[in-house]
């Protein structure tokens, strides 16, 4: 498929650019995408909450009261779940929530976020640009220029820029990343993509198999 570019300012510099059609022109499996999402968001996840058990609770070496003329049933232990400032039953322990995907999945599952995207003309190429040094007001011209200054911006580069990267970070909901680097999730949590024209060969060649190399 084609793209026109676009400049900074937003309006077609009046060249295109030719998109991957087993990238941004697939049948979406949402299935896959579900899948990669929960990961992401599971992998995030820190696990670290945890509750004293009964053993685990300070106290209850010596008899909790005397054996009779209480009026109750004997108690062993303070520590007992049953009194206040006991051991938890059944409380929360450290755990990982993190689960695997294999690679084709994974791979999948931004193909189809991205043809989620761009069949929704949510993804635009624009220019190369780069700044001298960080200057928001110039990122923040881009997105009125584009009438996006009101949502959420994934900005792609082809290589890691920190002059737009300290520029940009100060916009709430605009985030910048090489273009091989967003997850399914990033892809689909933006509003638009605002992909740099030498970031769209970064982007498809992240998707190219690897090829093993001979000993």
């Amino acid at each position: 498929m084609k793209l026109p570019i676009y400049t900074t300012e937003g309006k077609e510099s009046g060249n295109e650019t030719e998109l991957s059609d087993s990238i941004f022109s697939i049948q979406p499996n949402e299935t896959v995408i579900y899948r990669d999402v929960r990961r992401h968001m599971a992998n995030k996840r820190q696990g670290t909450s945890k509750t004293k058990e009964r053993g685990e609770v300070r106290g209850g070496g010596r008899k909790a009261y005397r054996q009779k003329g209480t009026g109750q049933a004997r108690r062993g232990s303070i520590r007992s779940p049953l009194l206040k400032g006991g051991g938890t039953v059944f409380g929360p322990k450290p755990k990982s929530y993190n689960y695997r995907m294999n690679k084709k999945s994974k791979q999948l599952a931004r193909k189809s976020a991205l043809s989620l995207k761009a069949a929704e003309d949510e993804v635009k190429v624009i220019d190369d640009f780069r700044f001298d040094e960080p200057k928001t007001r110039k990122v923040a011209d881009m997105l009125e220029g584009f009438d996006v200054d009101d949502k959420k911006v994934l900005i792609l580069t082809a290589k890691t820029d920190r002059n737009l990267y300290k520029s940009a970070r100060n916009i709430p909901d605009v985030d910048v990343l090489e273009a091989n680097k967003p997850t399914t999730y990033e892809i689909l949590d933006a509003d638009i993509i605002l992909m740099q024209e030498g970031a769209v060969n970064v982007l498809q060649q992240s998707f190219e198999p690897v090829e093993e190399q001979e000993a």
